[in-house]
């Protein structure tokens, strides 16, 4: 099996290569408006904006949540346009959105700069690079989205242990200018990836795959599916608090007596695992589908949050990491292929805009409301409880929903 399994990934690797790596610099980039990389300068803007936890939060949130109502919208230009011309554009954005955290003199227009971040970053660079894995790859999608999205695990692995070392030798506010330079830099080497890129309409004929009933599902039908609002609690929750976690990681660190940088060194654990999961996942994915992965796949971080609420040692929050990213790692392959498998490709950009919005508001939620109950005096750590009760919920909904919808796909037997 491992002599055959090996030819068969090295052929797929380089036949595909120049797709695959654009889709993972799309997620490397991705980064720079993630939780994981803004969360390290918390310490910076709370301190030159006079802000408190509960007001970082809030603007925060803020900021986040219009880009997920925005992210609708946007999210849905992937099924018109070229990843290649929209990725240009995002890229350009994301560039002065990085520029203007470095050069913003007022606390009021922090939202609008958080705004600008989390849509092009989180965003749209996320949302090109998965809709071109499901859209471009069908029966390889699950190993195609797997590998994309090693992306985000370099990015949360590399980034912020590099820039929390430059914090002690370089303002911060320069590094989020060396922040925009890559992101420039980084537009030809996406230019030239996809030279030959493949579209949605040229790719349509020979890559669309219908979902339950034999059908396209388009974004109104989906909304009215019951399973899209069984689904969301998992969606959001993921987003929401695993957000929560990293963006509160300096107090996290203070309430536990631990330093930040000796948080910030366990990230490879996080990474490395995640990585682990991703490519677990997306072979899973291709050999056994989403429906039999969907409702188990979130029920590690029920042990991650319980973990993080008791640990009393770096080594019990290196076990936490451990799950936190078995969930993270297959949550970078296992809800893209779902929305493919269940509602088709053919409207799959439009789709997923709607679940990115979702998981967007979430990370909008879990940092505003995490930073509230924190001005409120309750422990973050108690706070972690409730979390993995929200988790045992949402994964009961998921189960429900994929138990009544399983039987309309298409080749269920």
């Amino acid at each position: 099996m491992v002599n055959t399994f090996q030819p068969r990934l090295v052929t797929f690797l380089s036949q595909n290569s120049r797709w695959l790596a654009a889709g993972g610099l799309l997620t490397f980039l991705s980064s720079f408006g993630q939780t994981s990389f803004i969360s390290i300068f918390a310490a910076q803007i709370q301190s030159d904006f006079n802000l408190t936890h509960g007001n970082w939060g809030a603007i925060y949130s803020v900021g986040t949540a219009a880009s997920a109502a925005v992210m609708i919208w946007a999210g849905s230009l992937t099924d018109h346009w070229r990843a290649r011309s929209l990725g240009i554009m995002v890229l350009t954005l994301l560039a002065a959105s990085c520029l203007a955290m470095a050069i913003n003199p007022l606390a009021g227009l922090l939202p609008f700069v958080i705004f600008a971040l989390r849509l092009t970053g989180q965003g749209m660079c996320s949302q090109i690079a998965v809709v071109s894995m499901a859209r471009w790859f069908v029966a390889t999608r699950g190993k195609a989205l797997a590998i994309a999205t090693l992306g985000f695990s370099i990015g949360e692995a590399v980034l912020p242990i590099t820039f929390v070392a430059l914090l002690t030798i370089i303002p911060w506010r320069s590094l989020w200018i060396v922040a925009a330079v890559i992101a420039i830099f980084s537009i030809p080497i996406l230019l030239k990836l996809l030279r030959t890129e493949r579209t949605p309409q040229s790719m349509a004929s020979d890559n669309q795959h219908s979902g339950m009933l034999g059908q396209h599902w388009d974004r109104k039908s989906t909304l009215f599916h019951p399973l899209f609002w069984l689904v969301v609690p998992a969606i959001l929750g993921i987003s929401a608090f695993n957000t929560a976690f990293f963006f509160h990681q300096v107090y996290f660190a203070e309430v536990k007596g631990w330093s930040h940088l000796a948080i910030v060194s366990l990230f490879p654990v996080y990474t490395v695992v995640g990585i682990i999961a991703m490519f677990i996942s997306g072979m899973a994915l291709d050999r056994f589908g989403t429906s039999r992965l969907m409702p188990i796949y979130q029920l590690p971080m029920i042990f991650a949050f319980l973990i993080f609420a008791k640990s009393t040692s770096l080594f019990q929050l290196s076990v936490g990491f451990v799950f936190l990213a078995i969930s993270s790692g297959a949550n970078s392959t296992i809800p893209t292929a779902f929305w493919a498998e269940f509602f088709g490709t053919r409207y799959i950009g439009s789709i997923k805009a709607m679940a990115t919005a979702v998981m967007v508001l979430g990370s909008a939620i879990g940092p505003g409301l995490t930073g509230l109950l924190i001005d409120f005096k309750i422990d973050i750590t108690m706070q972690y409880i409730g979390v993995a009760v929200y988790f045992i919920i949402a994964s009961l909904l998921v189960t429900v929903g994929i138990h009544h919808s399983k039987k309309d796909l298409p080749n269920f037997l």
